[in-house]
């Protein structure tokens, strides 16, 4: 927020979607069998890894003004190399139903959402990629804390594990903001789609052995 990349107006609209779909998921969590849920979400999650590889077409970044995007004022800047670059965003029904889709996989399959959050802001509503994972750090505990206190009530939750984790991700957190700021956007798409990689592999091992 300080270095000018989170849209602090997106990420408040589309946590009323992520947090209403972290609801439903927790409540539907001990409903649902969670296994085949995995093994579909990985499959998306290893698409999405071979789409956000690619960078973004040169016609897509300056597309026309979204009229609901403009009425809601999301349309923002960020801090480029030639300085701010502005930026219009697209698609805004598309994206809510995503984050609503995405905060509902957080409350069904216990796992940070923030993987189909970039990618719902990437690739749906055209956000410039470090405004995108900027904007999901800044949403991301409002959508945790609905799921959380779900689980927390029913006993699921053991604080004395979530302590020592919650201390090493925040160090990671801190460390990543700083290399965010000067790192280029070809090499986070990268590292993002690695990642995704990998989580897409763990869900569909984990659904198809009925680990989750």
């Amino acid at each position: 927020m300080r270095e000018g990349f989170s849209n602090i107006r997106i990420g408040m609209f589309l946590e009323i979607a992520t947090t209403l779909g972290a609801l439903l998921g927790a409540f539907l969590a001990t409903r649902i069998p969670t296994s085949a849920l995995a093994i579909i979400f990985g499959a998306v999650l290893l698409y999405s890894a071979y789409l956000s590889r690619k960078p973004r077409p040169s016609a897509q970044r300056n597309l026309p003004p979204d009229p609901l995007a403009t009425r809601l004022r999301m349309n923002g800047t960020f801090p480029d190399v030639d300085g701010p670059r502005c930026y219009n965003v697209q698609n805004v029904p598309s994206g809510f139903s995503l984050m609503f889709g995405a905060g509902a996989l957080s409350g069904l399959l216990g796992i940070g959402s923030g993987a189909v959050k970039v990618l719902a802001m990437d690739q749906a509503m055209r956000i410039p990629f470090k405004v995108s994972t900027t904007t999901s750090n800044f949403m991301i505990g409002v959508t945790a804390a609905a799921s959380a206190g779900v689980y927390l009530s029913r006993g699921y939750v053991d604080p004395g594990l979530a302590m020592p984790v919650m201390l090493g991700v925040l160090a990671g957190s801190l460390l990543g903001t700083r290399i965010l700021v000067k790192a280029e956007t070809k090499s986070l798409r990268l590292v993002f789609s690695l990642v995704i990689l990998v989580l897409g592999l763990q869900m569909l091992y984990n659904g198809l052995w009925g680990k989750i």
